[in-house]
């Protein structure tokens, strides 16, 4: 068996180009492709953080060092300049080699240069935990 694992993920990075008329795309910076182990052509999935919208499309490779984020094509319509979007890479992994797969997680400040890299994700707390006894939703009538 094969799982779909998180390959590589550029998270929050700025929209800084919507180019309708160009050529179906996302251009991202070449550092960033190379700190995400992304590559061009690769398909990936962003997650627009400003309106919700999802979608899926392939990298092209954006000019070095330029923090250049564009959305190109008819995905133009779903993103702004000065969105925040999640990008995202996917894998095919055996079963066997799972446990020890590590994505590469990239974190960009506000002109998308990387503050930092990791390979997890730390495990989400919750906000709360009910008490024993205690109902969400429904009626316990």
């Amino acid at each position: 068996m094969q799982r779909t694992l998180l390959k590589s993920k550029i998270h929050r990075a700025t929209v800084t180009d919507c180019e309708l008329h160009y050529e179906g795309s996302c251009a991202i910076d070449e550092d960033l492709l190379d700190a995400a182990n992304m590559m061009e052509n690769e398909q990936v999935h962003i997650w627009n953080i400003n309106n919700g919208e999802r979608f899926v499309t392939y990298a092209i490779r954006g000019e070095r060092g330029t923090g250049i984020i564009s959305v190109n094509g008819s995905a133009a319509r779903r993103a702004a300049v000065g969105d925040l979007i999640i990008i995202a890479a996917f894998a095919q992994v055996p079963e066997a080699q799972c446990k020890g797969f590590e994505p590469k997680l990239v974190f960009v400040d506000d002109n998308n240069r990387i503050k930092e890299q990791r390979s997890h994700i730390p495990v989400q707390e919750a906000s709360h935990v009910p008490a024993h006894g205690e109902h969400h939703g429904g009626d316990s009538a």
